[in-house]
């Protein structure tokens, strides 16, 4: 039912797991295609309703995490020009997003 599935997401928010993992744990282990068809609500606003949502949006989170996993490779090999202009690109991507969600309050305007 539609509050057994809200308790689970809150369950596996509360071990520390991101919505889109939530999102597959529930479908692979529980045979829950989509929680929005069942709940009504998608996954993200019921762990706000909770209280239980992450700090930064899931998809800046693991930009960031690409980019200081390249500058941890950069300081071991600093000759490697690809990974420099790699890690540009996704620096460029994380301001880009980071813009947008400071322009619709979902970070907090002094944000960096």
């Amino acid at each position: 039912t539609a509050d057994q599935v809200e308790e689970q997401v809150c369950q596996y928010a509360r071990r520390g797991m991101r919505p889109s993992a939530i999102g597959m744990t529930l479908r692979n282990s529980h045979a829950v295609p989509q929680v929005r068809s069942i709940t009504g609500n998608k996954i993200l606003r019921l762990l706000k309703k909770n209280g239980l949502s992450p700090d930064i949006p899931e998809d800046l989170f693991f930009l960031i995490k690409k980019a200081v996993n390249m500058r941890k490779h950069l300081e071991s090999n600093n000759n490697d020009k690809d990974t420099k202009f790699r890690l540009i690109l996704i620096e460029s991507r994380v301001h880009r997003l980071a813009r947008y969600y400071k322009r619709t309050r979902q970070l907090e305007p002094n944000w960096k």
